[in-house]
């Protein structure tokens, strides 16, 4: 018996979040796998409710769980409202009461969407890459942060804004060991990707990924600049195996590497924390508050983000792939959500993607 704590949260959250419970539900019955699922609110939805995007229930819950299956936070409709109570600051807030400092980012190219990438076939067909990304620290984190009003030489009010980039030695040698460990059960090939040759952080960065590279002598370790990282991922994507980067440099890029596959939908993700801790699984997108209710959303990012809930968390690689297995062959056979879909698919909708992949799953 598993307890997961399930985190709908706003927009489409909801839609592919049942998707990808009903899928685990038939691995459940297939493996002889019992879930117990407890929802709790978190982001807009939140908000609403408790005038605060991650209340102290949620946080318990999660925390009194085995896992978390997330689904997207956010809607226009808060955009106005202060920093500290806009949806997407529960998403820090949560990594941060979980001590989720690894995400785990995987891009995969299924041959039956070569088409759908805006990149030529030639060049992503093969791509398999896992970007490893910090998740607690950086800019994101970093004290001391926010707005104020500097008077110039003149007199004159000016308001500024700054952000602190700032890692410790311990936060950079424990994503470094996670990224290297992640490469080893791949291709034992790690790409570091920093902006040493500017920031000092990022040569601190570099030097340590060096330091504990040692402790991985059959992982082949190299060091790329974050723009030349951006330019390669476009230009030759088959050159990467594993990444590792920091927050905010993981961010931009992990979202760039999601358009070779040709849809954000298709992505799921891991957040880590030490070993026996509590992680969190979500797709890479967002609420998409326009798509909500229409049923048209793609929970395939969502279906996969648990069948990593079951590889990481659960030590099930036999249920991971055959959730991959199932993705795979309904692929094969043309169905499509909109956000995938070309004249001569079958186009379906969310809930029919969801039935037609457990339909494929069987051991």
């Amino acid at each position: 018996m598993y307890k997961i704590c399930v985190l709908s949260g706003d927009g489409i959250g909801p839609e592919i979040v049942n998707e990808a419970l009903k899928v685990l539900n038939k691995v459940g019955q297939v493996f002889d796998i019992k879930f117990e699922f407890n929802h709790a609110l978190i982001g807009g939805c939140a908000y609403e409710k408790y005038k605060k995007p991650l209340p102290d229930d949620t946080v318990k819950l999660a925390k009194d769980s085995d896992a978390v299956l997330l689904g997207a936070v956010g809607d226009w409709k808060y955009d106005t409202l202060p920093p500290e109570v806009r949806p997407e600051r529960a998403l820090l807030g949560i990594r941060k009461e979980l001590n989720l400092f690894a995400n785990l980012r995987p891009v995969m190219i299924f041959d039956e969407l070569l088409d759908a990438s805006s990149l030529k076939p030639e060049i992503i067909k093969g791509v398999d890459i896992m970007i490893v990304r910090e998740l607690t620290g950086d800019v994101y984190f970093g004290e001391p942060k926010g707005i104020e009003v500097r008077v110039n030489e003149d007199g004159v009010g000016i308001r500024y804004g700054y952000n602190n980039m700032i890692y410790s030695e311990k936060e950079i040698e424990r994503i470094a060991h996670s990224a290297f460990l992640t490469a080893q059960a791949r291709n034992k090939k790690l790409c570091s990707v920093d902006k040493a040759n500017v920031l000092d952080v990022s040569r601190l960065w570099r030097e340590i990924m060096i330091d504990v590279s040692k402790d991985y002598p059959d992982v082949e370790l190299s060091h790329m600049y974050v723009d030349n990282a951006a330019m390669q991922l476009v230009a030759n994507p088959r050159q990467f195996d594993t990444i590792v980067t920091g927050n905010i440099f993981g961010d931009i890029l992990s979202d760039e590497a999601s358009m070779i596959s040709g849809s954000l939908g298709l992505l799921p993700s891991a957040s880590l924390s030490d070993k026996g801790s509590v992680s969190l699984y979500e797709p890479i997108h967002g609420s998409a508050p326009d798509l909500r209710g229409l049923n048209v959303a793609n929970p395939i990012a969502t279906i996969l983000s648990a069948a990593m809930m079951l590889k990481y968390s659960f030590s099930n690689n036999e249920a991971y792939d055959v959730i991959l297995d199932a993705v795979k062959n309904v692929l094969k056979q043309g169905f499509r959500t909109k956000d995938m879909f070309k004249d001569g698919d079958k186009l379906v909708s969310t809930t029919q993607m969801g039935d037609a992949i457990c339909g494929e799953i069987q051991k």
